[in-house]
């Protein structure tokens, strides 16, 4: 799946802050195409560059339209963000729910997240040309969010998304493929007959803890590869007590 390929877009964004701001949140989930329709403000000013901090390249890249649909032209998905709900916004996804759509989608075209107004967000003739509306769940007594909190929510909810896509755990590690980890336990099978920790007549009965152990831990390759070396150490144990036993 590919980032490069979604693009965030801001609808006349109001504050130079919120902008830099907008940035950083983009380098930090691995984002690059920012577009801005109408900013409202010096996008390239002290203030944005202050709060982008080394993410000011992503000031100095970002395109700038004078209509939402020279933004979106050649984007093949869109999908507004908004707070307001009523007779043409209904059918809502989740920032998370919204990730696990889009993101197959960026495989074969270019995807639009759009955020609105800092005052008022989308209007309702810009959400027209989305095809998916995006609300973010918060809490009534301030329903609004701001701006950049906003956009840093869906891209660390699209970040997350990419992940679990991708077999990673918590963003950090590829969890080792079934191939792999068959091979580890019909190992550790062998070796723990060997020593006699198993029982010849049923020996997957602990083995079945094991493998409950292991699946909670969500093994890596690297950490396979340990355990293997783990069960070979034994084995060459086992090997030198035997052949001194048969002297």
């Amino acid at each position: 799946m590919n980032l490069d390929n979604v693009a965030v877009v801001l609808v006349e964004p109001q504050g130079a802050l919120n902008i830099g701001s907008v940035c950083r949140a983009m380098m930090n989930f691995g984002f690059s195409d920012l577009r801005l329709v109408n900013p409202q403000v010096d996008h390239l000013g002290e203030e944005a560059r202050r709060m982008a901090v080394k993410a000011g390249v992503l000031l100095d890249a970002a395109r700038i339209f004078g209509s939402l649909e020279e933004a979106l032209a050649d984007c093949h998905f869109a999908l507004g963000t908004t707070r307001r709900f009523g007779k043409y916004r209904e059918d809502f996804l989740h920032p998370d729910e919204a990730a696990d759509q889009f993101l197959p989608l960026a495989e074969r075209g270019r995807v639009a997240l759009l955020f609105g107004r800092e005052d008022k967000g989308l209007l309702t003739n810009e959400l027209d040309l989305c095809q998916r509306f995006i609300t973010i769940p918060t809490h009534d007594a301030l329903p609004s969010m701001n701006l950049a909190q906003a956009v840093s929510l869906c891209l660390y909810e699209t970040s997350r998304a990419l992940g679990r896509a991708q077999g990673k755990v918590a963003g950090r590690k590829k969890l080792a493929s079934s191939k792999v980890l068959e091979g580890m336990y019909a190992h550790l099978r062998r070796t723990l007959l060997d020593i006699g920790f198993l029982d010849p007549q049923n020996p997957d009965h602990i083995l079945r803890s094991f493998r409950r152990i292991f699946g909670r831990a969500g093994l890596n390759d690297r950490e396979v590869r340990i355990l293997h070396g783990m069960c070979r150490s034994i084995d060459w144990v086992e090997e030198d007590r035997r052949k001194k036993g048969d002297k």
